[in-house]
């Protein structure tokens, strides 16, 4: 495997080509500090392999906050707790990087606030906000800034550092003539406009010469009157000229979600999407390039380097995922890799100023994400004392994931399923376009299972018997959640169904029909999506909220969004269904009151309820239970195994409830 192979960097000898990209994760604190979240977060995925870790972008000056809680390194306090992080990395084995940055007009006053400054006055595109134009003090003491900074994370032990002029920050913005409309040294010409970056790579290797110094860069900008390839490989060999050791490729810009989603791309973008545009760039240079761009399976990073596409592999989201990536994809640990789903998730948190958090792997960012937790199975077994018989009530991935966890640990695990087949609401989750990915949600789970010898038992309806005879320390019940009732839809002049039986099988809706859609959540936004492309159906959907699917990541809502209005849908927000007259659907939106034709059929998408049914039975066994993923609460997958993995992380607190001959006393 090329991925597995050693390499050089400048004066820095790498293990394998796997490079943590750098992505912000809000575990700092609220003034900058790092915490031992961070430090254990970037140690796993040295520990996991990775050859580089490029830590978040950092602060280099105080009014430049990236978000509340982002690291920061603008002032020598800051150096202890750096320091830990790196020593943490290296303890790992792996190189530690710090990325810079300063985002410029993309400041947001949110921020603690930030004032949004770049090369020419504007208006910041993702908040409307105005932008002011730097003045060439200003310029000269934020070079300042990157330099004094540098030599902060110099001291602190990190073996590189990393200048962020990609995804549409501040040197980004000088470079781009889009932006740029500045009339003096630093704007027209595209010697000017690579001035800003030329020149503090220069002032940081004059004044610390021996720090080996990497850039970040966009390969495109993916916007008509961005820069050309030819302006941007002129830039990278300006940058090989000027002594970094190397040229680290991104995409895109954080401007808006039409141009994020080229930074951080939604699931219908192609693996390895920005290889077309990195190659040029990597056939232009004498130095390493790493290139990003959905890099899932380790299959996807070997192809870049077999096509001599870039030198290394920046891998983030899918290290986000799993932080073992890297040795369990050189064989070093024989258990399968939890997959990124490019749900976005993770920066759609960020965004918000949330700490960053992971559907695949929804321990990141705490103590429990260790190995012998993770993936329990490779570590030794609970003492037979502190083992619990535990029935698992549900098939779905919620349950799955409750019984991989609990019988690794070494409990006697059983799960029953009502139905005929496993999976829960699976199915529905993977039936839409783009979403084959988020198979990888149970493929790395439900083998497990056969491997960890849990007898999983279909078609079972649980009785107090039954229940009785296994005689479980604790039930623990994944029943999942059950379409929600509308007794409005029972007077529609049409057929009705609800969503998931859509999903389950689009055929049952004639191509070409008019489909009108209540609720526009992230189901009734997949439905639409199955129905307007290959069925040509015209669909008009409406949501009660301001906004549609308030709680899928903007990206890629934006881009699902896109196709679909493209498609011709019909979006009626901040709009309620008041029922039905002749063939018309009643609406309401504030004050205003019309009438719509309700079409062939109408599709309910309203939220489900929770399947508690057999919580009477399990009380009537006297077994004790909790609640994990939708029949707890409905949500998603990131809620619902969490609930399953931290529950089973807690069966041995369970006392046991009496022994096996007792049990089968209980009348």
């Amino acid at each position: 495997m090329l991925i597995a192979q050693p390499g050089m960097m400048g004066p820095l000898a790498l293990r394998n080509r796997i490079i943590m990209g750098p992505m912000g994760t809000n575990y700092g604190t609220g003034d900058g500090f790092s915490t031992e979240r961070d430090k254990l977060y970037y140690a796993l995925r040295a520990q996991g392999g990775a050859a580089m870790i490029i830590t978040e972008a950092m602060v280099v000056a105080a009014n430049a906050r990236n978000h509340r809680n982002s690291l920061c390194i603008h002032h020598d306090k800051f150096i202890p707790g750096l320091a830990a992080v790196v020593d943490a990395i290296h303890d790992g084995g792996a190189l530690a990087v710090a990325q810079l940055n300063h985002r410029g007009g993309l400041l947001r006053r949110s921020v603690l606030g930030m004032e949004p400054v770049g090369p020419s006055d504007g208006i910041n595109p993702a908040t409307g906000e105005p932008v002011r134009g730097l003045s060439v003090a200003e310029i000269r003491a934020i070079q300042e800034d990157f330099l004094t900074s540098a030599r902060r994370a110099w001291a602190a032990g990190y073996d590189a550092v990393e200048l962020h002029a990609a995804n549409g920050y501040l040197f980004q913005q000088f470079f781009t003539a889009r932006i740029n409309r500045r009339d003096d040294a630093y704007g027209g010409s595209l010697e000017n406009r690579m001035r800003l970056l030329l020149e503090t790579v220069a002032l940081i290797r004059s004044e610390i010469p021996e720090l080996p110094l990497m850039i970040r860069i966009s390969a495109t900008e993916y916007v008509e009157g961005g820069y050309s390839e030819a302006e941007i490989i002129a830039l990278a060999q300006a940058l090989e000229r000027a002594g970094v050791i190397a040229i680290d490729l991104s995409g895109g810009s954080n401007e808006s979600p039409a141009l994020s989603r080229y930074c951080i791309q939604p699931p219908s973008f192609p693996r390895r999407f920005l290889e077309p545009y990195a190659r040029p760039i990597t056939e232009a240079l004498g130095i390493p390039v790493i290139m990003a761009g959905r890099i899932i399976d380790p299959e996807d990073a070997e192809g870049v380097l077999q096509a001599g596409s870039a030198h290394y592999v920046a891998v983030c989201r899918a290290l986000v995922a799993d932080p073992y990536w890297t040795r369990k994809a050189f064989g070093r640990i024989a258990t399968p890799i939890k997959k990124c789903i490019s749900c976005n998730v993770c920066f759609e948190r960020l965004t918000l100023e949330q700490d960053v958090a992971c559907v695949a792997n929804p321990l990141v960012g705490t103590e429990f994400e260790g190995l012998e937790l993770a993936e329990p199975q490779l570590a030794d077994r609970l003492p037979e004392a502190q083992r619990r018989r535990v029935l698992v009530l549900g098939a779905g991935v919620a349950g799955v994931e409750a019984a991989r966890v609990a019988a690794a640990r070494g409990h006697v695990v059983e799960v029953w399923e009502k139905a005929d087949v496993a999976g829960g609401q699976l199915p529905l989750a993977i039936a839409g376009p783009d979403k084959a990915d988020v198979a990888g949600i149970w493929s790395y789970r439900w083998p497990q299972l056969e491997t960890l010898g849990v007898p999983v038992r279909f078609g079972v309806e649980a009785t107090p018997a039954r229940i009785r005879d296994f005689a479980p320390d604790l039930a623990i019940v994944a029943t999942g959640a059950r379409a929600r009732h509308l007794p409005i839809l029972d007077s529609a002049p049409c057929p009705t169904l609800h969503a998931w039986e859509v999903i389950r099988e689009p055929s049952r809706i004639p191509r070409g029909s008019h489909v009108t859609i209540i609720g526009g959540g992230l189901v009734g936004l997949e439905t639409a999506d199955l129905l307007v492309g290959e069925a040509g159906c015209h669909v008009t959907l409406i949501e009660a909220l301001p906004t549609v699917a308030t709680g899928m990541a903007r990206n890629n809502r934006f881009d699902l969004l896109e196709r679909l209005e493209r498609g011709g849908m019909k979006t009626l927000t901040g709009t309620f269904v008041e029922g039905f007259v002749g063939d018309q659907v009643m609406l309401r939106s504030g004050e205003r009151r019309w009438n719509m034709p309700a079409g062939d059929v109408v599709i309910h998408a309203v939220g489900p309820v929770p399947n508690r049914d057999v919580l009477p039975v399990l009380e009537q066994a006297g077994v004790d239970y909790v609640l994990v993923g939708d029949c707890n609460r409905p949500s998603d997958f990131l809620d619902g195994i969490r609930d399953a993995w931290m529950t089973a992380l807690a069966v041995e607190r369970h006392p046991k409830a009496r022994t096996h001959a007792a049990a089968l006393a209980v009348p």
